[in-house]
């Protein structure tokens, strides 16, 4: 098991600032994060009753440096 299936898309935002990213600009639906250092971009879709789907999530942790691990530890 994943562990990662139906997250939401604001607790999983908050667990990126807990790691040190922050919030940017949100255009329309998508909130973008940066961290200083890293020069990627994170983008996260927030839609109301709706989780973030897997694979964009993997890569969002994967772009961010981080294991599935790392991750839900700070969702928590």
């Amino acid at each position: 098991m994943s562990g990662i299936n139906n997250l939401k898309a604001e607790k999983g935002i908050k667990a990126f600032q807990r790691s040190g990213w922050t919030v940017e600009r949100q255009k329309g639906s998508h909130v973008h994060l940066s961290k200083e250092g890293n020069a990627n971009i994170l983008s996260i879709p927030v839609h109301k009753g709706k989780a973030v789907k897997q694979g964009l999530l993997r890569s969002q942790i994967a772009k961010a440096g981080m294991t599935v691990e790392e991750f839900l530890k700070l969702y928590l």
